[in-house]
């Protein structure tokens, strides 16, 4: 009877080391993640500080040395050289005041995630003073370097707003 009573406790306790041991990776990842998450948030909040400030040289730091510039009806801009000219051409072309909702931030892996957000605010064309309501839905596809920091990888975005009759 002492001896089933042993078995039936050892059992218990390896049973609880077991989950224990297995539970450490996942509360660790999920740290992990929460703190992703927040440095992928506080890329955006740069991101659409360097837009509204109409900053190529805030924008520029926040890309991969291969990041991608997908806009609408555009050509992708690839690369460092090619994001300073199309970032310069778009803050020459137009004054935006936009801000950013993070609808959500997925860490597919410990290199790489997604955010999905909406922005909302003012465009102005730099050229005529004419101001429009500025709507979009944006994709930004991040990855983590080997400095630990992350960066736009990949960015492209849609506009919301009906376009006009």
């Amino acid at each position: 009877m002492k001896t089933s009573l042993y078995i039936k406790s050892t059992r218990a306790v390896a049973a609880l080391l077991a989950a224990v041991v297995i539970m450490i990776p996942i509360v660790g990842r999920a740290a992990t993640n929460a703190s992703d998450e927040a440095a992928i948030r506080a890329v955006l909040s740069t991101y659409q500080d360097a837009l509204n400030a109409s900053s190529t040289a805030a924008a520029m730091p926040l890309y991969t040395d291969d990041g991608v510039f997908m806009p609408p009806y555009s050509q992708s801009a690839v690369g460092k050289a090619q994001l300073r000219e199309a970032y310069d051409a778009v803050f020459k072309a137009i004054t935006l005041h936009v801000k950013f909702t993070v609808r959500e931030v997925v860490i597919m892996s410990p290199e790489w995630a997604f955010a999905r957000t909406n922005s909302a605010g003012t465009n102005k064309i730099n050229a005529t003073g004419t101001m429009s309501a500025e709507g979009n839905q944006e994709l930004f596809i991040f990855r983590k370097g080997t400095d630990g920091t992350w960066k736009i990888a990949r960015y492209s975005f849609s506009s919301t707003n009906p376009p006009a009759h």
